[in-house]
């Protein structure tokens, strides 16, 4: 076989794979020895305590987070107390995985803080309560810190334009600089950042997150050109499918503006080899988030953090970021969705930055008048919306369908047009008639597809 590289770039991916295989294989034995932890208190987990709370949305959020299920229970928050034989108490928040408890209570805290398989909150909170026992902040147990001050976005999903620049408002009055929104074909995106964009000052920056709604190449090219005449935009995430590494490869030749992907997908080797992208978006638990920022940084890849829920999430967050040399990002986070941070004191963003807490734990301490406020007994099954939504398209026809998710997999699988200009979804809401009630019965099967605006 006659390899395309010359043989400078050979050696050059050979260092940079090697690079990468020798922080990953050093990550491991780290993470399995950790933590280097040394105490005479009782560090051993004697209960766990479990918390539901219903936090609503803010104004603008809560007119578009219900269309997708996934948006709406992000409202919807599990938070862990692990109290400590020796009276500490550490708290985060996520759901459990699988018998979590069970591999933790009667076990030292310090022994299974880095075991990803517990899940966010459980790690979290036996981070926050060996921290406090030591007497360190969180990222002193992390590795060491690189950054006093770590950066923040502004999260929103698909809106009208209008919307987005209300959100944005409210985003610079807090001191952020930066915003992440949802792109989505049933709006035209040309259109939103005509009305958005004006409202914006230059230092404000904008990153799309596509979700692979661009499908491909074909597609996203022109589009991806198209939109580089608003300054503001920073970042493209996943246009198209991360799979398709060869049109990923072409689109980012195309574009002047840089192409984020998830980080794993494809394999990280293939990712680095092929240059698909110019950094990624990094989560997960602790150890994993360690791993994929340890290669990222081999090879000289930014990215941004993208742990979301209440303020503990964020607060976690920030120490993650401290101790990551390529967390240059602003990190993705939704406190700010919701009327309460759960923590005190409030979080303040500042020049698009948030001060990492350097006292002992997370920093921070839950709120407990608003932990009484929105506190419930448990997690509500999936609610089943009696909802109907119109697409509607610029030549005078219209799609209906009962929610987002079903009208996004049928983008995805290529059943709709993509990105036409002139496009945009609405609520139809029910006015008591026949017509309403007809159509609302059909989209129970699937969308229903008129030439006409019938509603």
């Amino acid at each position: 076989m006659t390899s395309n590289l010359s043989r400078r770039g050979w050696l050059r991916q050979s260092a940079l794979l090697g690079a990468a295989s020798t922080a990953l294989g050093a990550a491991a034995p780290a993470r399995a020895a950790a933590p280097a932890v040394v105490g005479s208190s009782d560090q051993t987990v004697k209960k766990v305590e479990e918390i539901f709370l219903d936090t609503p949305f803010k104004t603008v959020p809560a007119r578009h987070q219900y269309r997708e299920f996934a948006h709406e229970e992000r409202r919807f928050k599990q938070i862990y107390k692990v109290h400590l034989g020796n009276s500490v108490v550490g708290f985060g928040e996520g759901r459990l995985a699988g018998d979590a408890l069970k591999k933790v209570v009667g076990q030292n805290a310090a022994e299974h803080m880095w075991d990803d398989s517990l899940g966010s909150g459980l790690q979290i909170a036996l981070f926050d309560a060996v921290a406090k026992t030591n007497g360190v902040p969180v990222h002193r147990l992390l590795g060491r810190q690189v950054r006093e001050r770590a950066f923040l976005s502004w999260w929103a999903v698909d809106m009208p334009g209008k919307d987005w620049a209300l959100e944005c408002k409210e985003a610079m009055s807090l001191g952020y600089t930066a915003f992440k929104g949802k792109a989505r074909p049933w709006f035209d995106l040309i259109n939103q950042c005509k009305i958005l964009t004006p409202t914006l000052p230059k230092h404000f920056e904008i990153d799309f997150d596509f979700n692979s709604t661009l499908l491909d190449r074909g597609h996203a090219s022109r589009y991806c050109v198209e939109l580089e005449q608003f300054h503001n935009i920073a970042i493209f995430e996943t246009p198209i499918p991360q799979e398709d590494v060869e049109g990923n490869k072409l689109l980012r030749r195309t574009t002047n503006i840089p192409i984020a992907q998830h980080y794993g997908t494809p394999p990280i080797m293939t990712a680095l080899r092929e240059e698909v992208c110019d950094g990624f978006v990094v989560g997960g638990g602790a150890s994993r988030v360690m791993e994929n920022g340890a290669i990222a940084a081999m090879a000289n890849k930014s990215f941004w953090l993208q742990l979301t829920g209440s303020g503990i999430t964020t607060v976690w967050a920030m120490h993650l970021a401290a101790v990551l040399t390529h967390a240059r990002w602003p990190s993705i986070n939704l406190n700010h969705m919701f009327v309460t941070d759960v923590v005190t004191p409030a979080i303040r963003c500042e020049n698009g930055t948030i001060a990492i807490p350097d006292t002992p734990g997370l920093g921070y301490e839950l709120d407990e008048d608003a932990i009484a406020k929105y506190r419930i007994d448990a997690i509500p099954k999936r609610p089943q919306p009696n909802k109907l939504y119109a697409i509607r398209w610029p030549t005078g026809g219209t799609s209906y369908y009962r929610n987002a998710d079903e009208f996004r997999a049928d983008f995805v699988a290529g059943k709709l047009q993509v990105y036409p200009r002139g496009v945009y979804m609405e609520e139809v809401p029910d006015n008591g008639s026949g017509e309403w009630r007809d159509l609302h019965a059909r989209v129970q099967n699937g969308g229903v597809h008129v030439g006409s605006r019938p509603l």
